[in-house]
């Protein structure tokens, strides 16, 4: 496949997980638009290191460094959404104002 072709979709998944980021008021639909942010990224870095083809694979590492990185953010993000779910009794981004004095 060409290059061309993992951009465009990359661009696509990106731009998708902005709008969900700037649409969504929900703040697990939040966390899954910044994965497909990540998730984007991801192939282009795999995209780009197909075609320059170095012998370190640093497109790879950085992927796999992305995805971990991913899997963190992923955890703590859900336990606070966990805790602020059980103390407003909802996840809505609107709704919260636990961070005001």
């Amino acid at each position: 496949m060409l290059l061309n072709q993992f951009l465009i979709l990359a661009a696509a998944l990106f731009a998708l997980g902005i709008y969900g980021l700037l649409v969504r008021r929900n703040l697990v639909l939040i966390l899954l638009s910044v994965e497909l942010m990540l998730n984007a990224v991801n192939i282009n870095l795999i995209a780009f290191e197909s075609v320059l083809r170095s012998e370190l694979a640093v497109g790879q590492v950085f992927a796999i460094f992305v995805i971990t990185v991913a899997a963190a953010e992923v955890g703590i993000g859900l336990a606070i959404v966990i805790m602020i779910f059980r103390n407003r009794r909802s996840a809505n981004v609107d709704d919260l104002s636990l961070l005001r004095w």
